[in-house]
């Protein structure tokens, strides 16, 4: 009875123990995503201002464009930082399942604000190109505007890298959806600096270049967007988790010894983490408790490979033979050990 209840409390300190180490990665990780959030902030607000003033300066349309995409990348940065640092809170009486699903709704605010960005592009490059189909005449595009693409591509292309890293790193998707809304910039500025240069050595004839370069940069930017937008969407409407991923989750519940079968697993994502529902069957002999035990080494076997704030909720049941709950152990010949 002593070894059994030092083997208890034992046992609680390494979970308390455990839930600190969780507590510390999930500060650590608000705080990396802080710092890196503000740094490609910074990039963007002063690149928007330079850029709206070649813009205006240079006479190009591409440039303004750029501008406003940069715009789009200061205000999802906020959005980032407010919402990540909401998505980190721990569960309450309100959010029993935490609150996750506020990063992938920055995401999906991220995304809706590409796509209007990139649709804007389009409508205001469209009709600068319809003034010269009807046989009108655009400003050339002057050398500030030219510099200020190709320090925008510089900046832009280091900002998604360093966003990247770390998004993969804490596994955000939000952060990750930053680190393309930066590198869309970056390839916006490719094109609008080939648009403005080409428009400007190439002379007059040559200025529909300009918003011509527009157009590919907005039909760039709904591309991403929609990526973005995609697994957002899945997410939001409970879409389950990838087969491959729902395999390997049956397979290392099937690790632990007595399980005989699963069913009825359901799996989505909240947030960064997965939510992991199954009934699984055991032996109808053993006792409430060792069957508690068997399914709690289940529980700790998936949150050690999907992270300990993975949603766990496992029924257990007796194995069935021939369609009947039996007391015994094992499945009949006829019936698979998983079963969904």
């Amino acid at each position: 009875m002593l070894l059994a209840t030092r083997f208890f409390y034992m046992k609680k300190r390494i979970f308390a123990s455990l839930n600190r180490c969780d507590e510390m990665r999930e500060t650590t990780r608000e705080k990396e995503i802080y710092r890196v959030t503000l740094a490609g902030s910074l990039i963007n607000l002063l690149l928007l201002i330079f850029k709206f003033v070649a813009g205006f300066v240079g006479h190009s349309a591409a440039m303004i464009a750029d501008a406003v995409h940069s715009l789009s990348d200061f205000v999802t940065d906020v959005v980032v930082i407010v919402f990540v640092r909401i998505s980190n809170k721990p569960q309450d009486k309100g959010h029993d399942y935490g609150h996750g699903k506020y990063e992938t709704l920055a995401t999906a605010v991220i995304g809706a604000v590409l796509l209007a960005v990139g649709a804007g592009i389009f409508w205001n490059a469209a009709n600068s190109i319809a003034v010269v189909c009807r046989g009108g005449t655009l400003e050339a595009p002057g050398v500030p505007a030219l510099w200020a693409a190709l320090l925008s591509i510089f900046l832009k292309e280091i900002a998604y890298r360093f966003t990247v890293r770390v998004g993969r790193k804490c596994r955000s998707q939000a952060v990750i959806a930053n680190a393309w809304h930066h590198r869309s910039d970056a390839f916006s500025s490719v094109g609008t600096a080939l648009g403005i240069g080409g428009a400007i050595l190439l002379g007059d004839r040559w200025h529909v270049l300009d918003p011509v370069a527009a157009v590919v940069v907005s039909l760039f930017i709904v591309k991403v967007s929609l990526g973005l937008l995609r697994p957002c969407v899945d997410e939001l409407t409970e879409k389950s988790l990838p087969e491959e991923v729902e395999a390997e989750i049956m397979q290392t519940a099937l690790q632990e010894k007595g399980v005989g079968g699963i069913h009825n697993l359901r799996t989505r994502r909240i947030g960064n983490h997965y939510a992991i529902e199954m009934h699984i069957r055991m032996d109808g002999r053993l006792t409430l408790f060792e069957a508690h035990e068997r399914a709690s080494r289940v529980e700790r076997n998936l949150r050690a490979k999907y992270g300990q704030q993975t949603h766990l909720g496992i029924h257990v049941e007796p194995v069935k033979v021939n369609g009947r709950y039996v007391p015994g152990e094992g499945t009949d010949a006829g019936e698979s050990p998983v079963d969904v």
